[in-house]
């Protein structure tokens, strides 16, 4: 029997992205695998599951685990709405952080919970911790 992976519940509320950040950082750590990009990617999934996918004070999940010897992050939010990687645009104030993931990870995607909402996944490379 496979065990769970390590995962977070968190109260949608800005506060939890430094949670969240920090978690996979010991997570990662505890692996022996530098945490820098995880930590990031797991930064932009949670902001993203707080600001799009949630409404104040919803639950947000957040698992990490390896697939293939590669970190994996994973946010869980109640919106059904797809993530939107947007164009660039130099006058913007924010909306970058998805692009800017895209370029971090080896893959990403989404799938739909069957109690509605949907899970953000990211897979990253391993790195050997210094």
């Amino acid at each position: 029997m496979m065990a769970e992976p390590p995962t977070i519940v968190l109260k949608a509320r800005p506060e939890a992205i430094k949670e969240v950040r920090d978690w996979v950082g010991l997570i990662l750590g505890s692996w022996g695998l530098e945490s820098f990009v995880v930590r990031t990617v797991a930064t932009e999934l949670a902001t993203n599951a707080i600001k799009h996918g949630s409404q104040p004070g919803d639950p947000i999940v957040v698992r990490v685990y390896l697939r293939d010897g590669r970190p994996v992050v994973e946010a869980w939010d109640r919106s059904d709405e797809p993530p939107v990687v947007r164009a660039p645009d130099e006058f913007s104030e924010s909306g970058r952080g998805l692009l800017l993931m895209t370029r971090l990870v080896v893959r990403w995607g989404t799938r739909a919970l069957n109690e509605g909402g949907k899970v953000v996944w990211a897979e990253c490379e391993a790195e050997p911790a210094h």
